[in-house]
Order: C-alpha cells, then structure tokens, then sequence
C-alpha cells in the first residue's frame, strides 16, 4: 500500500493538527490490525504473549503516505480516531476483491488466507 487516503467528518474541528494525528494513527493501527495482528491460542490459553508472538505494524516498515481531508462541519462533535481504525481493514479487503474479485473475510489478510482464497476463483 503506497498512499492511504481518509476523509473525516466528525462535526466541528477544534485542533486540525490533533484530529489529523488521531486519524493517521487509527489508519495505522487498522493496517496493522488488518494484515498483522493475531491473538493464537492453544487448547488451554492465548499463546501470543509478547513482540515476538503478537506482531503489530513496526513503524520501520513500509508505511503509506496518509492523506486526510478534514470536512469542518455545523452540529454536534461526534467521534474521529475510532473511525479510521475500523474501515481501513474493510479498505484493503474490497481493494483486494476490486483487483482480483477474491473475498477477504477472516483478519489479518495474511499470505496464506489470502492465496487459499484465491485458489477457490
């Protein structure tokens, strides 16, 4: 992923500077959410317990160039950062289907769900 747009209305702005952090932090963490994280358990107990057997998104790798559009608007203050979190991994799921028309559906989109859903085009 190279550029990762986001457009957020979420009523009136008071801080542009902080609700653009909140966005392109909430897009990170639903990227790595998304292609990354993974609780795993055995028959008894979670056995992702550390950095090194729960992988999130390391901010040295390759990270897009998030772009935000901030629409300002009338009314009430509704929620910002929570949003971002939640639609990147459907973003990158119907990006995956419009290129190959191949269903995404279980996170993280790791390499293997994603060739196993390949094989049944």
């Amino acid at each position: 992923m190279k550029n990762l747009y986001i457009a957020s209305d979420c009523g009136p702005i008071s801080n542009p500077d902080g609700l653009n952090n909140q966005l392109e932090g909430g897009a990170l963490q639903g990227m790595s959410r998304a292609l990354l994280e993974e609780v795993t358990w055995d028959d008894e107990k979670v056995t992702s317990v550390d950095w090194r057997t729960y992988r999130p998104l390391y901010l040295d790798a390759v990270v897009p160039v998030i772009r935000t559009q901030l629409i300002n608007a009338e009314g009430r203050a509704m929620g910002a950062g929570e949003t971002a979190v939640t639609v990147v991994p459907a973003a990158i799921a119907n990006a995956v289907f419009d290129a190959t028309a191949a269903r995404l559906r279980q996170i993280p989109f790791t390499p293997e769900r994603v060739k196993a859903v390949l094989s049944t085009l």
